[in-house]
């Protein structure tokens, strides 16, 4: 199935290596277009917004397609997804961030 605008997906970024977590919203020839976190930042994020702390909103990315090294979605695998691991910690939908 094709990954759709709207879904959770982690990307995996080359040269400097990286990795997001967030909303896929368009893809295109020239790349992506998304909103989200550094993967690393997850556990962290979910806390401060649990105990209602300042924390780093998601941001707007442009990832050049020469960078983009894969793209999954978000799905839990045996267990629960990163969306599902968000909504359980803070009672909030990824969306209405």
């Amino acid at each position: 199935m094709k990954i759709e605008p709207g879904e959770a997906v982690i990307i995996v970024l080359h040269t400097p290596r990286e990795k997001l977590f967030g909303i896929l919203e368009e893809v295109n020839p020239s790349g992506i277009y998304f909103r989200g976190i550094d993967l690393g930042y997850f556990d962290d994020w979910c806390r401060s917004i649990a105990d209602g702390e300042q924390y780093l909103p998601m941001s707007d990315y442009f990832l050049p397609m020469w960078r983009l090294e894969r793209m999954m979605r978000d799905e839990g695998g045996g267990g629960s997804s990163m969306a599902e691991q968000f909504e359980q910690r803070t009672g909030l939908k990824l969306n209405e961030l």
